[in-house]
Formats: structure tokens, C-alpha cells, sequence
């Protein structure tokens, strides 16, 4: 039987193509971290500061070492290289050595032959503390007199981890030329990641000193390099394998980075494999979270609705140390004004140091505290105005053509007005506005009202970090004519994998069975870079396609050699291509590399391009507010997003859902409490999350697709941009239904009773 030419292959890209992990997943096959074992396996624990702030005065681990089945401990003035977690800078400690700056930091270690005897050596620790003033609000934290806790190489003035700015136009003539002007705080808290799978790492020593790490990861590459500097090895001698990753939204960006240290600082002391993973409890209390913050805003618009100046000042509680709030602080601040043309700009964004758990990544990365703010503002406005929230949004949302609040210029892909037009027309807005009306007057005991919220993204690490805005790729041919894919980003449950199968398949013109991604281990695949910021599916993607064009190429010309009949410029059958290339020792790989298009921000000034491209989505939602308990529900949700070309439409529907369903947590339920840099929220039965029934039954999600030229056959970002988008609109439905502006984020019942209390 002949075998099919290349060229004959289905057209994948588009397709719902169902995800590689699913069956493994659905049917407990994959392998996470804590189900990997090794042989002569130990177990580690965290010994932990109960203090906020403290000198170490006396650590003493007789105790610990006493408990029959502890193999090892390690402490601080052990560390073979650098006491350093690299992040972005490097003030955070691996291990404690004099000073303790929030409860819950590592002090020392302990690895025995099970895990509960290592909890329970780890408990026995002494340690004296001279504790020292805290301090654990930001604004407070800035006061000249608070107690220090930011170091001063990794600070710009005291306990201010970074101010950034965006200036566009000026500020005073813009609300000169405001006939309204309106003004808001608000204030949002922790948010907890909650991802299934709790933070893990298995250490492992390799011949030769080196060491591998098997872990739950976002980064493989930046647990490389932190653990080389931490055992003062090069990199050669690191090796990174993600395992099956049970969620992650940001949480594993930084974080594994810390653990995987910890758990090869055990190893190398033992010479033995030794796993730490942590228990639910210890992940809630002791690892990143997203930032709480206050913003105080002012916003200016004409009569007709068109915006004249966005004014902004927001304090971000940074936690102890840096980790990446930095780049954090700086997506929020090129987004706090919003998708609109506003000429007139003043954001003013701050990082601060505080007595508490560091924060660090989370979905939408500093910008979902900023959309709720603004996207409020904007339905203040509205009402002042006494114009339709959707008609001020349209009158005010970006076209190509249009400069952003940080002055770039759109010249294509910008498909937000039409993401407005589709949910609008999905809802019927005006017949829902009329029907939840006439609901209300009929209604004394529960109340109903519809929030619009619309966003942008910007795609990718953008002009805070554009040396990370890359990513390498490895093509090969099989002899059997299937087709193997390297690449170094991670799959943690948003088909990224099966995209990029897809998209390697579209390029090399074959069957999407004959492709095979191969595991993350940073010995064996390119460095892509971090899989964060949206960005994997369009550089990774990118990096793909290079290196697909560059082996079908040197394909092509094996078959003009061949005399084989060409079509659509693919020469040959690949079986028969492969076998023959093999034969011939002909080179059957081929590298790929991609970049961001170059931005020019231009950091001091606060002005410039700040990312490549943007993505931008329009989301609705009803819900019901009990006006008895304060209790809200989310009846409906209307979801239209512009994220180019869709690579997989089913995928991308999920990640759509799925940050829905995270964004009502975010909005309604989610609270963590804290009293002096103690988390008391520590488990899922006080953090709620919410669950199949806290999620409306009545959920249409839609792609327009505006492509983007330069991406991989058109696609853009979309992983974050679902959660950006879907709090803000439950908050604005909540605050249309109770007749007054939610400003404090969860909607509590207890808080949405507060609200109606003023009616």
C-alpha cells in the first residue's frame, strides 16, 4: 500500500484535536511527582520561622537529630555555594542565617526514611529568636520610622521595593477638559493559587556530582540555574525533568525554584534521593500568593463619555522579599489604565517590602487587580453620564490605529470593539437589562443585575524583560518517518503540548498522530523559555515552525533527488524520505529559534511600545444578590475573546472556562485572612473555592479571531486573559444589582449586606 504524501496530510491547526495528557490523566497513568520513587529514598521537611521578624539567636537540632529515623540536617552555614534563591534579584535566602523576615521562611532542613518521621523531627527543632519590630501593611511599611525589612541592594528607598510610572500627555489638562470626574479606592487581598497538585521536588544525585531535580515546574530553566548556584555547580551538572504537573497558574514559576534548592541541598548532604512535598497547609501558609492592594483612582471623561485623563496610585504588598514583584508591578502598571484611548495618563505603581509570605505570579500577573479598579471606574462614569456601560466602553475602546495609554501604536490584531459587538449581541443586553428591571420590581427578596468588563493583554514578557523573549526549538525525523519535538516549556493543564503537536504538525505537513513532544528534561530540549505570560503558543510556536521550514527543506531537496513527484512543495512520501535519509546519514534534526518582536520601553519616562502584541476579550455577567443573607450567585456569563488564529478550539474554550470559574473565586469567595504576617486561613475548608455549583449553568464562550501576522498561523496569547476579564464583570453585575459600588474584593455576603445596608 502506498504511503500518503506529506502534503496529503489534514489541516490540524483549528482542529479539536483531544489533548495528548488526557487519557493518561483520566485514567491515573500520568506521574507526578509524589508518585515517582527512588531507591534509598528519603523524605525532607522545612524547619520554619514562627516569627515574623527576628534574629536567630540560637538554632539547636540535637533534638531533631535524635529521632531514630533521621538521616541528615542541613543549615545555612552548610550551603556548598551561594545562600541565594535567584529570582530576579537576590536578597532571598535558601536558608536563614541570622535574620527571619515572615513566619513560615525556611531555617533548616531534615531528611529520615519516611515522611512522617520527618515531620515530626522537624517539629523538634529549638530555636531562640530576638524578635524584632514587623511591620505589615505597604503604606504603613513606607512611613521613614517602620521597621526595615527590604534589604538595601534589592530596594530603592527603605521598605520600597520599586516605584514605576506611565506619563502620557498631561495629567492636569486632562481632567481640566473632564466635565465629570470620578474617584474610587479599592482593595483586593490574597488570592490563593489552589492548583491540585501541592509544590513538590525529588532530588536525585547523578554520577559524576551532578544532580537531577524531578519536579511539579513552570520553569525548568530557572530551577537549573538556581539550584547550580545554590551547590556552587555548573550548569552542565543540573538536570531538570518536569514531571505530570497538577496546575500551576504562576505558582510554579518562582517558588520550585526554592524547593528544588531545599530538596538538593538534602541530597547532596545524604547522597541520596530525597523528595519534599509539601502538605496542603504548609503550601497555603508558606509559598506565593497573588498581591493584595489598594488603588486610589481618578478618572475624567467629557459628556459624551470620552475618556480625558486615567490617574492611578496602587501599593502592591510585595511580602519579604523581591521574588517577582518587580515584574509584576510593571504589568500592572502598563494596564491600569485599560483597552482605551485615554491621552491623558498618570499611573503611579508601588512594590513594597512587608513582614509577610512573599507574593509572586499568579494568572493575569499583577493586572486583574488594576482591571478591577478601572473597570469600575469606567461604570462610575456611566452612571454619572447616564450612559448605557456598553455604549462608554464602545465609544472608548481601542481600534488599529490607536495609541495605548503607554503611547504604542496599534497596527493590527486588535479585535476588541468586535468582541464587544458579539457579547453584547450573545446576551441581548438591552431586552436583559429590561427583563432583570421589570425581575426587580417584582422581587423584594432577591435582585438581579449585568456587568460588562472589557481588557487587554499584552502577549508575552514584553519591555520589562525582553532578553527572556525567546525560545529554542528541536525538530526530528524518525527512520520510521514519525516526528519528534523538543521544546523546554511545560504542560500544567492548558494543552499547551497539544498545541504545539499541532502546530508542528500543520508545519511538516503530517498526520497530528505521527508527532510526538518529548518530555521536559533540561539535558534533552532547548531552552524556550519560562511558560509563562501567555506566551508559549505563540514564541515556542514560532521557534516550531523554524525549525519544521528548515527540515522540510532539506526534506525537499532529498526528494528532488530522489525524482519524487512534488505537491504543494513537499517532495516526498515521509516514510520513504525517512528511511532513505537514514540510510544515507543525512542530517535529521533541525533547531529552531524565535523572538518577540523587538518593543522600545522606555523605563524612566514611563512611555513606549511595552509588548508586541495584545489580546483582548469582552466578558458579561448576571448574577442574583439574596438581599436577605447578601449571598450572590452567578446565573449566566458570556465569554468573547480575540486571541488571533485558535489553534485548538476545544483547548482554548477550557482555559476560557477555567478562568471563569477562577475569577468568580476571585470576586466572591476567595478570602484569606492574616494577622501579624500569620496566614489563619490555612486549608480548604475556611479558603473557599469555589466549586461545579457556584458556576452558572448558562456559559457561552466565543472566539472572534483578528490574527496576528507574526504569529504562529495567526495565534496570540490566551491562558490569562479569561481570569483578567471574568471577575471584574461579576463585580460590576454585583454592583448594578445592590445599587452601590463594590469596592473591597470578596463580595462577601457579610460585605454585600454592608452594601444594601446603605439603601
Amino acid at each position: 500500500m502506498q504511503e500518503p504524501l506529506i502534503a496529503s496530510a489534514p489541516i490540524v491547526v483549528g482542529q479539536e484535536v483531544v489533548r495528548f495528557d488526557a487519557e493518561d490523566k483520566a485514567r491515573g497513568k500520568a506521574k507526578f511527582a509524589d508518585d515517582l520513587i527512588f531507591s534509598s529514598m528519603l523524605y525532607g521537611s522545612v524547619i520554619r520561622s514562627t516569627r515574623p521578624h527576628a534574629r536567630l539567636k540560637r538554632v539547636d537540632l540535637s533534638p531533631v537529630t535524635s529521632h531514630p529515623n533521621v538521616l541528615c540536617t542541613v543549615t545555612a552555614d552548610e550551603i556548598p555555594g551561594e545562600n541565594v534563591v535567584h529570582v530576579i534579584y537576590d536578597d532571598q535566602p535558601v536558608l536563614a542565617a541570622e535574620i527571619v523576615r515572615y513566619i513560615g521562611e525556611p531555617i533548616a532542613l531534615v531528611a529520615a526514611a519516611d515522611r512522617r518521621s520527618a515531620q515530626e523531627a522537624a517539629c523538634r527543632a529549638t530555636i531562640e529568636y530576638v524578635d524584632q519590630p514587623a511591620v505589615f501593611e505597604p503604606r504603613i511599611a513606607l512611613a521613614p520610622e517602620a521597621p526595615r525589612v527590604a534589604q538595601p541592594a534589592v530596594s530603592e528607598n527603605g521598605n520600597l521595593f520599586n516605584h514605576m510610572r506611565v506619563r502620557k500627555g498631561e495629567i492636569d489638562r486632562g481632567f481640566a477638559e473632564a466635565d465629570v470626574v470620578v474617584e474610587g479606592e479599592y482593595h483586593v487581598g490574597y488570592h490563593e493559587h489552589v492548583y491540585l497538585e501541592t509544590q513538590g521536588m525529588i532530588a536525585v544525585p547523578e554520577e559524576g556530582g551532578g544532580i537531577a531535580l524531578y519536579g511539579s515546574l513552570q520553569c525548568p530553566f530557572y530551577v537549573q540555574a538556581a539550584v547550580a548556584q545554590v551547590l556552587g555547580l555548573p550548569l552542565a551538572k543540573v538536570r531538570v525533568i518536569a514531571t505530570a504537573i497538577g496546575g500551576a497558574f504562576g505558582g510554579k514559576e518562582d517558588v520550585p525554584s526554592q524547593i528544588g534548592a531545599l530538596a538538593a541541598l538534602l541530597a547532596w548532604k545524604s547522597n541520596r534521593p530525597v523528595k519534599l512535598v509539601y502538605e496542603r497547609k504548609e503550601d497555603i501558609t508558606t509559598t506565593s500568593k497573588r498581591h493584595p492592594a489598594t488603588l486610589i483612582c481618578r478618572t475624567g471623561a467629557k459628556r459624551d463619555g470620552i475618556l480625558t485623563a486615567v490617574e492611578m496610585e496602587f501599593f502592591y504588598n510585595a511580602g519579604a522579599y523581591q521574588t517577582l514583584s518587580s515584574a509584576v508591578l510593571w504589568r500592572a502598571i502598563v494596564h491600569a489604565a485599560g483597552p482605551y484611548r485615554v491621552p491623558h495618563v498618570k499611573v503611579d505603581g508601588y512594590s513594597v517590602a512587608t513582614n509577610t509570605v512573599p507574593c509572586g505570579a499568579f494568572r493575569g500577573f499583577g493586572s486583574p487587580q488594576v482591571i478591577f479598579a478601572q473597570e469600575s471606574q469606567i461604570d462610575r462614569l456611566a452612571d454619572q453620564l447616564k450612559i448605557d456601560r456598553v455604549e462608554i466602553r464602545k465609544r472608548n475602546a481601542l481600534v488599529i490605529g490607536d495609541k495605548t495609554a503607554t503611547g504604542q501604536r496599534l497596527h493590527e490584531s486588535v479585535g476588541l470593539q468586535t468582541t464587544i459587538k458579539r457579547a453584547v449581541d450573545l446576551v441581548k443586553w438591552s431586552d436583559r437589562l429590561a427583563a432583570i428591571r421589570k425581575s426587580n420590581s417584582s422581587h423584594h427578596a432577591k435582585r438581579r443585575g449585568i456587568g460588562i468588563s472589557t481588557v487587554m493583554y499584552g502577549v508575552g514578557m514584553g519591555g520589562k524583560a525582553p532578553m527572556l523573549e525567546k525560545a529554542g526549538a528541536y525538530i526530528k525525523l524518525e527512520p520510521d518517518g514519525s516526528i519528534s519535538v523538543a521544546v523546554g516549556n511545560t504542560e500544567m493543564g492548558q494543552g499547551a503540548m497539544t498545541v504545539l503537536a499541532q502546530i508542528a504538525a500543520e508545519t511538516m505537513k503530517v498526520a497530528i498522530d505521527r508527532v510526538q513532544l518529548v518530555p521536559v528534561d533540561s539535558s534533552r530540549v532547548p531552552d524556550s523559555g519560562p511558560t509563562v505570560a501567555s506566551r508559549t503558543t505563540t514564541i515556542a510556536g514560532l521557534a516550531i515552525i523554524d525549525a519544521g521550514q528548515r527540515l522540510r527543506r532539506r526534506i525537499s531537496a532529498v526528494a528532488g533527488e530522489l525524482n519524487i513527484n512534488t505537491e504543494e512543495g513537499i517532495t516526498a512520501r515521509i516514510n520513504e524520505i525517512a528511511r532513505h535519509m537514514w540510510m544515507e546519514n543525512i542530517n535529521m534534526g533541525a533547531l529552531g529559534w524565535a523572538e518577540g518582536k523587538p518593543v522600545d520601553w522606555q523605563m524612566e519616562e514611563g512611555y513606549g511600545n511595552a509588548y508586541f502584541v495584545y489580546s483582548y476579550a469582552t466578558h458579561i455577567a448576571e448574577v442574583e444578590v439574596d438581599l436577605i443573607t447578601g449571598a450572590t450567585s452567578v446565573e449566566r456569563f458570556i465569554a468573547v475573546h480575540d486571541s488571533g488564529k485558535i489553534i485548538n478550539p476545544q483547548t482554548a474554550a477550557g482555559q476560557v472556562e477555567g478562568g471563569i470559574a477562577q475569577g468568580i473565586g476571585y470576586v466572591l469567595t476567595e478570602e484569606m485572612i492574616s494577622r501579624e504576617g500569620k496566614i489563619l486561613t490555612d486549608g480548604l475548608t475556611a479558603y473557599r473555592i469555589p466549586t461545579i455549583a457556584d458556576i452558572p449553568q448558562a456559559v457561552v464562550v466565543e472566539f472572534v479571531e483578528d490574527p496576528y501576522p507574526a504569529g504562529p498561523f495567526g495565534a496570540k496569547g490566551l491562558g490569562e486573559v479569561p481570569l483578567m476579564a471574568s471577575h471584574a464583570a461579576v463585580a460590576n453585575a454585583i454592583s448594578h444589582a445592590v445599587g452601590r459600588r463594590l469596592d473591597h474584593y470578596p463580595a462577601s455576603p457579610e460585605r454585600v449586606k454592608e452594601l444594601l445596608s446603605y439603601q
